[in-house]
């Protein structure tokens, strides 16, 4: 990723506190999947009309996440399942900034996307479920009982974020994507993918959507933590994401 700090370095910065105005808590979101030999291609043109998130001078920013779900894994199961309807639950560190939230992300039936957090302790990022604060806002949010959840998936990536001018989208690019299974000690390293996501509160014109069609790479369907879960839980059903698993095994190879 440092060969790419050049190119980031021409466009203009955003900041954290920026970031804030341009959140999109209740948005759609629109994935493509593509390699990393893209990336200076696409950030050169992209540069002029996008800013990129600045953190202490850092542009990349490092980030982990553990996903918690039933013992059957019936959270991942329902999104294989094409339920439209759906839950996730994970916490998510920020780890330039040490800032972690566990998170509830509610799919509706509409495709649109509703992210619910409660700030946790960095130190907690491993137990957090059994602080009062944080069990009080599962048991509110989560259609799960609490007794029923363990630790997953966890994953590790690096991010680059972007907010294009008119601050009405942002973009996130995630690369060097790993994969550790707290359940069932299997791994899985897929750093050679790149996985870009743009977020707007609703379908518009949008540069990288244009610049990506230009470039061949076609909007696909993603979840980390489905991915992370069919590659490392050899009993999880994983059928229907067979397609997108050969998929990306043709990128990374």
């Amino acid at each position: 990723m440092n060969q790419l700090i050049p190119i980031l370095d021409l466009m203009s910065p955003i900041s954290l506190l920026e970031m804030k105005t341009v959140q999109l808590m209740n948005r759609v979101d629109t994935k493509y999947l593509t390699s990393k030999k893209i990336l200076p291609q696409l950030l050169e043109q992209l540069k002029n009309g996008y800013f990129v998130q600045c953190i202490d001078g850092n542009m990349i920013a490092p980030y982990k996440t553990l996903y918690y779900d039933t013992e059957d894994v019936k959270m991942y199961t329902a999104h294989h399942n094409r339920k439209l309807h759906r839950q996730k639950l994970r916490v998510r560190c920020y780890r330039q900034s040490q800032t972690t939230f566990c998170e509830i992300k509610n799919k509706s039936n509409k495709g649109k996307t509703e992210k619910l957090r409660v700030p946790v302790p960095a130190e907690r990022f491993s137990d957090c479920l059994s602080l009062p604060d944080v069990a009080a806002f599962i048991q509110k949010n989560l259609w799960y009982e609490m007794q029923t959840l363990v630790a997953q998936v966890e994953n590790s990536f690096d991010r680059i974020t972007l907010v294009n001018n008119a601050k009405t989208e942002r973009v996130t690019i995630d690369s060097n994507i790993r994969f550790g299974n707290q359940y069932t000690g299997h791994s899985y390293d897929i750093s050679d993918l790149v996985i870009i996501e743009l977020k707007q509160d609703g379908y518009s014109p949008s540069l990288l959507r244009s610049t990506l069609q230009d470039l061949r790479v076609p909007p696909k369907r993603i979840s980390k933590y489905c991915l992370g879960t069919a590659l490392t839980n050899p009993e999880a059903k994983r059928n229907r994401f067979l397609p997108k698993l050969r998929f990306v095994n043709k990128i990374i190879q």
